[in-house]
Order: C-alpha cells, then sequence, then structure tokens
C-alpha cells in the first residue's frame, strides 16, 4: 500500500500436536525454507527460524497487510499440509491448536535472533513447557493451564 510504512516485528511459537509426527532434523532444514517462502509471498519478511522435534519459532518482520492470524493460518495448514504430502512422518502431522506471538521491540531483535537460532543448546538446559511458561510470563500473558500448549502426546 504507498504511503504505508511499517517497523512491527513478531516471535510466533507453534507446537507439534502429535509423538510419532515430530520435525525430523534430517527435513527441518527444508521446512523451515518452505515455511519461509510463505511468508515471504505474503509480503512479510522472514528473520529467523528454527525448530526443535516438538515446536517451531520463527520471527519476521510484518507488513501489517493482513492480519498475524491470518498469517498463522496460512502457516500452519500450508506446511502441515506440505509435510503429510511428503509423507514425512510416521502418522499424520498436525499442528497443536493456537499459537503464540509476541511482540520484538527494534533494540531486541539480535537477541531474538540468537534465542531462536540457539534453540538446541537451549533445549539442552530446559524443556519446551518450561520454556513457554516463561515466555508467557515474560510477556506479562496470564494464561489458563488448560488452554496452554503441551508436550506432544
Amino acid at each position: 500500500m504507498e504511503h504505508t510504512y511499517t517497523q512491527l516485528i513478531f516471535h510466533a511459537l507453534i507446537a507439534v500436536k502429535n509423538a510419532p509426527a515430530q520435525i525430523e532434523e534430517k527435513w527441518s532444514k527444508d521446512l523451515h525454507n518452505y515455511i519461509t517462502a510463505i511468508i515471504q509471498n505474503r509480503g512479510n519478511k522472514m528473520l529467523a527460524i528454527n525448530s526443535m522435534p516438538d515446536h517451531l519459532h520463527f520471527l519476521i518482520g510484518w507488513s501489517g497487510d493482513e492480519s498475524i492470524s491470518d498469517i498463522m493460518r496460512h502457516v500452519k495448514r500450508n506446511s502441515s499440509k506440505w509435510i503429510n504430502d511428503k509423507g514425512l512422518t510416521s502418522s499424520t502431522f498436525r499442528w497443536q491448536e493456537g499459537y503464540s506471538v509476541f511482540s520484538c521491540s527494534r533494540s531486541m531483535l539480535d537477541s531474538a535472533v540468537k534465542y531462536i537460532a540457539n534453540q538446541q543448546a537451549f533445549h539442552q538446559k530446559e524443556d519446551f513447557i518450561s520454556e513457554y511458561k516463561q515466555m508467557l510470563t515474560k510477556a506479562g500473558i496470564i494464561y489458563d493451564e488448560r488452554y496452554i500448549f503441551h508436550l506432544p502426546r
């Protein structure tokens, strides 16, 4: 849109639903590239992306051209379809219901990129659910335990 300028960054987190259908290291980079294409084809900029077997983080420069919920719906729907069409998991791949999105200031961009890039090292010390609860708490989000991500079943 002409004469519209935005500088909005958000950190998104989605979680795998089923334990038998987790993200494997051998194809995770292809998944990251696929999701990057989804984000960038919609006019946004991928700043960082990384995954663990049970969850995925990405950081985007948001254009503001569509809602965050639309972006997340497209990422989740298209990436799970891509995984299933390629037969990459032993059972049907699904993301857990919902997503989490946190704003990121320009001054925190470098540390957010490093945090996402270093997920493998981070998770040697802390599990996903602890990480997630800390992110919610740090962001000042009051949450109901019934409605947060859980370990894949």
